[in-house]
């Protein structure tokens, strides 16, 4: 099955930035691919959307879900953010919304 790259999807050269920092494969069933799931989570970060609105094409959301949160707590996804905006130009412009404070007037 040949999927179109959604806009903001990892490029080639972006996955072999991180790719030696992703968890090795254990033993059991076969893990649903890293680059697809890595699309599912960067999805959700950058439309705020829900989860049950997460694209088919980012593979289960609950695999997705599962493993934003195992490799929250494991910091894999910090060492991701960290390397890829060591690699982009324009890191230093990026804003979190969360410390932007609005005027009152912002509420309505």
């Amino acid at each position: 099955m040949d999927v179109k790259m959604a806009r903001f999807d990892l490029t080639d050269e972006e996955l072999a930035i991180i790719a030696p920092l992703l968890p090795k494969r254990g033993r059991g069933p076969e893990r649903t691919d890293d680059r697809k799931v890595l699309n599912g989570i960067f999805y959700l970060q950058r439309t705020g959307a829900p989860w049950r609105a997460l694209p088919g094409r980012y593979g289960p959301r609950t695999t997705v879900y599962n493993r934003y949160i195992r490799w929250g707590e494991r910091g894999v996804l910090q060492w991701i953010f960290e390397a890829l905006a060591l690699e982009c130009e324009d890191a230093g412009v990026f804003i979190n919304s969360y410390i932007v404070k609005a005027h009152r007037a912002v509420a309505g």
